[in-house]
């Protein structure tokens, strides 16, 4: 008589399993009773036990267990005593652990055994419970009876809180076919008669012999040429087999890999984890059809060894080995999964050779159209791990990361030649470092560059007319030069494009828009929108300028007439003033260091109509400029230079200093 606690063996049985384990151990020992009895045709049958509600979407009740019955050996006190032995090591040349039994009382709340074996010829019937308090067998009855043919019924029932995942018949006959397809494979040892029934349903018995070795089979194994390979582990070299098998019809099924211990299924992994392009399933056209009828497929690789027979967990749910490969591990599962996914892409090369090509065409197309900055590092990074069909953003992401390592190394090249000192030996080190440092920095004037196109075409947009004849408002085309109500203390160094306006205004310390440049002392000359100012300079040094923007909306020539309050030249004048008095401070709160020789340069730009260019010329003694697209004027007594522009000067001439690079990288 046992006595173990049988409740906390089971709450401690974590690694790997699930509701379909239970299921497997039972078809596996039935298979092992009838190898045991040695002769006749053996014969598993499984039956798929109901609960009493049913699905309203498919109209099937849910599963609630199983009886599995075969023709085998029997329960023999043999093996009645085995089963009430943990660990026993009655199974132990087929892989037994002596304790996938307890794995039925994890999911399912009852398992009852019917056997009837031989005693010295006698055929009897043994019947019990499995216990879950400190008994494994308990209410055993054991009498003589009246048959011909030994074998055993097993049933497990009462699912628990985890209910059973599919429903149909097909479905699970699929499933158990996927975790035992070595058992059906496996010539040495020719699998039995497996049969799958419904309890109550009127669907027909499912023969899992049959998803093999037949016309229009629905699994079918790949001839593969080389189908093993090896690995060292502590200096011995382990060898491992694939086999590679199609499974039709597969309904959103993956292509996996699957790891085997002792003919049984114990992990899965996508395909696509180490292969992207196995992400879709893959279609055989059907012989003398018409185009397009076939089947859909996909790929599974199931991998043996000892190795892994050697390290399965007792649950079999896992192995004792590390998933992914350390400096303390020897053979990790994803050194065997990655070898396995080479194996089973040869199997299907041609198609992932294709799916590859369509990858890298869409890489190309991203860099071609949307980032030529990255062209040259497209030639050499490496986009195996990338999904099959990349967005913008996992490609541009890829780049960045590759990109970014690509840094790092150089850095460290540097940092290695600068502490080696002198000598003629490192000329080429050095400039093995220039080039890499070149081409980083080629990339990044590339993706600059490439970013000033796509701003001149929205701001160039923008200045256009509506359909109805309207222009944009002034908020909208001053946000393309930069962002109103910030300064250069709130946003990036290259998030705004004054470069529109003058490449020098990139190097600039400070920039204020639509602003208050001296807030604490509530001064009202906010660097605002058209009708107000944009203003920068260097460094805080009286020697630098400072320079002061008045943008007006285009069309906009109101404020021309005579009672306007809205002068842009007067604003500037009046601002620089201001400036001069030492009115405003920095935002450090520290003096604006001017002088009477400090450069103020200010620029009014707008639309220049008749209006406007009658008022600059008869009011404002401006003198044109040789395009026609401008007016300039020296206000000598103050030390400040003003030119009045017009929109379609300002993107003249910056989409003519830019033209030559646009042109350089066939940018149109």
């Amino acid at each position: 008589m046992s006595n173990i606690n049988i409740k906390r063996l089971v709450e401690n049985i974590r690694s790997g399993t699930n509701v379909y384990t239970p299921l497997v151990e039972l078809v596996v020992n039935a298979i092992q009773a009838i190898d045991e009895r040695k002769n006749g045709e053996g014969l598993v049958e499984i039956q798929i036990k109901r609960d009493g509600q049913e699905d309203l979407i498919e109209g099937v009740r849910g599963v609630d267990g199983f009886i599995v019955s075969d023709n085998g050996i029997g329960f023999t006190q043999n093996n009645r005593d085995a089963f009430d032995t943990v660990y026993t090591e009655k199974k132990v040349a087929d892989g037994g652990k002596g304790f996938g039994r307890f794995t039925c009382l994890k999911y399912f709340d009852k398992m009852s055994v019917r056997s009837i074996f031989l005693d010295d010829e006698t055929p009897k019937q043994r019947s019990f419970l499995m216990g879950l308090d400190t008994d494994i067998i308990i209410q055993e009855k054991v009498e003589t009876v009246d048959a011909r043919d030994t074998g055993s019924t097993v049933e497990i029932s009462g699912i628990k809180s985890v209910k059973f995942p599919d429903k149909r018949i097909d479905t699970i006959s699929k499933a158990i076919v996927e975790r035992l397809l070595p058992y059906f494979v496996d010539a040495e040892k020719p699998c039995p008669r497996v049969v799958i029934r419904d309890e109550g349903a009127a669907v027909p018995p499912v023969s899992l012999n049959d998803y093999l070795g037949k016309e229009n089979s629905q699994i079918v194994e790949m001839p593969i040429k080389d189908n093993s390979f090896t690995l060292s582990s502590n200096g011995e070299d382990m060898e491992f087999h694939v086999r590679v098998f199609k499974f039709y019809s597969p309904r959103a099924a993956r292509s996996k890999i699957s790891l085997v211990a002792h003919r049984r299924e114990v992990t899965e992994v996508m395909l696509q984890s180490h292969v992207p392009e196995f992400a879709d399933e893959f279609f055989e056209p059907s012989p003398g059809e018409e185009e397009g009828k076939g089947r859909n497929f996909v790929i599974k690789a199931y991998v043996f060894g000892d190795y892994l027979n050697e390290n399965v967990s007792l649950e079999r749910g896992e192995f004792r080995f590390q998933s992914e490969a350390d400096l303390l591990s020897t053979i990790s599962q994803g050194d065997i999964e990655k070898r396995a996914a080479e194996i089973a892409q040869s199997a299907v090369g041609d198609e992932i050779a294709e799916r590859k090509k369509r990858k890298q065409a869409r890489i190309a197309e991203y860099v071609d159209k949307q980032a030529p900055w990255h062209r040259t590092l497209s030639t050499e990074a490496d986009f195996s791990d990338l999904p099959m069909r990349p967005s913008n953003e996992e490609i541009e992401l890829h780049f960045q990361r590759k990109k970014f390592a690509k840094e790092l190394a150089t850095r460290a090249k540097v940092s290695a030649i600068l502490q080696a000192g002198d000598g003629v030996a490192l000329d080429d080190k050095i400039s093995e470092v220039i080039d890499s440092i070149s081409e980083t920095s080629k990339n990044d004037l590339i993706h600059y560059v490439s970013m000033r196109k796509c701003v001149l075409d929205i701001f160039a947009k923008s200045l256009e007319a509506d359909d109805e004849g309207k222009h944009k408002s002034e908020g909208e085309v001053h946000d393309i030069i930069m962002q109103r109500r910030k300064d250069s203390d709130e946003i990036d160094f290259q998030a705004h494009n004054l470069w529109i306006l003058d490449e020098r205004l990139n190097f600039s310390a400070y920039i204020s828009s639509e602003k208050p440049i001296n807030e604490p002392r509530g001064d009202r000359t906010d660097i605002t929108i058209f009708n107000n100012r944009v203003a920068f300079r260097g460094d805080n040094e009286a020697s630098n300028p400072i320079t002061i923007f008045e943008f007006k909306k285009p069309q906009r020539d109101d404020f021309a007439n005579p009672s306007s309050k809205d002068d842009p030249v007067q604003q500037i004048v009046r601002y620089v003033n201001q400036i001069r008095d030492g009115k405003f401070k920095t935002p450090q709160n520290r003096d604006i260091l001017v002088n009477t020789n400090t450069p103020f340069y200010g620029y009014v730009v707008c639309d220049l109509t008749k209006k406007v260019s009658d008022w600059l010329e008869r009011e404002k003694d401006f003198t044109p400029m040789p395009d026609g697209l401008g007016w300039f004027r020296w206000f000598g007594n103050i030390n400040l230079y003003v030119e009045v522009l017009s929109w379609t000067k300002l993107l003249r001439d910056a989409e003519m200093r830019n033209k030559i690079f646009f042109d350089k990288l066939g940018i149109e």
